[in-house]
């Protein structure tokens, strides 16, 4: 049976191959649309080393509240975003965002000062703030639970595609040309965006004309067959203050911003960490950072394989976690030999993303489906202060000790997330 075909034992097919239509139609728009976001994200990671610190002339620490002051901005769009994607306003959501995302990265290749940078970055965080609770509660739509890991797994895997085709793209450009080119080439990515994000995307099964009677039945029988059975267990009411109050979301808050720390710790100081090892120019640097995206790929589809086949999540998020942090220390415990430590660099990317599909999966488990987008939102906004603290904290501790010391403060954040979900509750399990 392929990935694309699903059996649906309750539909109204009588356990016949269910049509997979939505895997070809849901998941690339969305997947484009998060890959787009990212590229505006993390390109100024390849434009700090590519001139752009030198011409502002940022320090170190500088260059980290860089990265990181967008993940302050990130907050405020989270909860919202969510509720308006389980009403059904994903797809308008994410078109305005496009929109504005062009806007902020076009004006980011003009700035001439620091505090310009920065509220632009900060921006820019606001104009992305909404986007993975909205995509993540249109995939909640279109996949039953048996089906959800695979599919969230395909859509985070926007981080190591995103990386893959910045790294070698941001590369060229800053070879070619300058650091300034490089925000103008992401505006126009943004803006060209809009032709397929438009026409193509759909926010439910309700809506898509495309789809079939019979894969239409199977996804609405499966999302009603979850919703009841949710209510017969010990489910977060449908309030979003009994969100705000329950100990479980706080431990998922906590674990995403540990983890956040470990991710953007990493992402955004790859370049910069590659440079220092080989001591090559960016076009070399952007080559050798598309291995690690490659290994997160393998990492996030081996991963959430496994833990759908299984119906276990906990230990595929525990595990993913304590190897990103082992591979993180033996990256600098054997940097003495270039090759020994790029191969953990490359096992580090293996697990960097590995964990999230299956952490994903989680939330609806704890809620009501009325409150799982906002939950989701909250979630995400407040873990996602790790990638402010994750890149600044590095930033800080490579300008007072030494690189060192930064990677290992992102180990010991993974290993803190991973303890935190060991004491995850048995219901989070499928």
């Amino acid at each position: 049976m392929s990935t694309f075909e699903t059996v649906g034992p309750t539909s109204a097919a009588g356990g016949i191959a269910i049509p997979g239509k939505r895997w070809l139609r849901v998941i690339p728009p969305i997947l484009l649309a998060c890959i787009i976001s990212y590229m505006d994200r993390v390109n100024i990671a390849f434009a700090m080393p590519g001139g752009m610190s030198a011409d502002l002339g940022l320090a170190a620490s500088t260059v980290g509240l860089a990265g990181g002051i967008f993940f302050i901005g990130y907050l405020f769009l989270q909860i919202p975003g969510g509720r308006l994607a389980a009403l059904g306003s994903g797809k308008r959501f994410i078109a305005w965002s496009l929109v504005a995302w062009a806007l902020i990265s076009m004006l980011t290749g003009l700035v001439t000062e620091a505090w310009q940078l920065l509220t632009l970055r900060f921006m820019l965080g606001v104009a992305e703030g909404g986007m993975l609770p909205v995509v993540l509660t249109m995939v909640s739509s279109w996949f039953p639970d048996k089906e959800r890991g695979r599919a969230n797994a395909m859509v985070i895997m926007f981080v190591p595609l995103a990386g893959m085709i910045t790294a070698p793209l941001s590369g060229a450009v800053l070879a070619a040309l300058n650091w300034h080119y490089l925000f103008f080439t992401t505006a126009a990515l943004s803006a060209l965006f809009l032709l397929i994000w438009i026409p193509f995307a759909s926010d439910s099964p309700e809506s898509a004309k495309w789809l079939s009677a019979t894969e239409k039945d199977y996804i609405l029988t499966a999302l009603r067959v979850e919703r009841e059975a949710a209510r017969g267990k010990d489910a977060i009411a449908a309030s979003f203050g009994a969100v705000l109050c329950d100990p479980i979301i706080w431990r998922l808050i906590v674990l995403n911003f540990f983890y956040q720390v470990g991710i953007y710790g990493y992402t955004l100081w790859l370049p910069t960490i590659l440079k220092n090892l080989t001591h090559g120019g960016m076009g070399q640097v952007g080559m050798l950072a598309i291995l690690p995206y490659i290994g997160t790929m393998a990492g996030m589809w081996a991963t959430s394989y496994l833990s759908d086949r299984r119906g276990k999540r906990r230990v595929f998020v525990i595990a993913p976690l304590l190897g990103f942090a082992l591979c993180l220390f033996l990256s600098v415990h054997f940097q003495a030999s270039v090759a020994l430590s790029y191969i953990f660099l490359i096992g580090s990317g293996f697990f960097l993303q590995a964990a999230a599909g299956v952490f994903w999966t989680i939330p609806p488990k704890l809620c009501n489906p009325e409150t799982a987008g906002g939950a989701r939102g909250l979630i995400n906004a407040l873990g996602n202060l790790g990638g402010f603290c994750g890149p600044y904290a590095v930033g800080v501790l490579i300008q007072h000790y030494n690189a060192n010391v930064g990677v290992y403060c992102l180990a010991a954040a993974l290993v803190i997330a991973a303890t935190i979900a060991a004491t995850l509750p048995a219901r989070c399990e499928r």
